[in-house]
């Protein structure tokens, strides 16, 4: 049975993100996309998170296998990367971590992180500027 007990945190690192996100949908002349999102955020992921914390997968499910990413684990505190998890919703992957509450406090879960899947991908023109031959 879910709990319905949960608070929903939105943390900087989040709401950075959240700026990244806007700014490369500006980029891509798909703004109104943005305003999509906030309104998804509030009416859909939010609300479905607060009801079913752990409803996106265990990001360690598939264990990162960069060096970066291995190192950014390993200087969390124990047991912190278990609890991080992944939730997909339509173009966009939120990064974050349920706590629950040891007695009366009510638990949380923290939003860590939201990308568009298209942020990352591989823009070699812009990487690698054509060389004189």
């Amino acid at each position: 049975m879910a709990d319905t007990s949960y608070r929903v945190e939105l943390t900087a690192s989040f709401l950075e993100r959240l700026d990244a996100v806007e700014a490369f949908l500006v980029e891509a002349d798909a703004g109104l996309a943005f305003d999509d999102l906030l309104a998804e955020l509030r009416a859909a992921v939010i609300p479905n998170l607060r009801r079913f914390p752990r409803i996106g997968r265990r990001y360690l499910a598939n264990p990162p296998q960069s060096a970066e990413a291995l190192a950014q684990l390993a200087v969390l505190p124990a047991g912190a990367p278990d609890a991080l998890r992944e939730y997909l919703h339509g173009d966009y992957l939120m990064l974050y971590t349920v706590v629950d509450a040891s007695t009366e406090a009510k638990s949380s879960m923290y939003l860590l992180s939201i990308r568009h899947h298209r942020q990352l991908s591989f823009d070699f023109a812009r990487l690698w500027p054509a060389t004189k031959q």
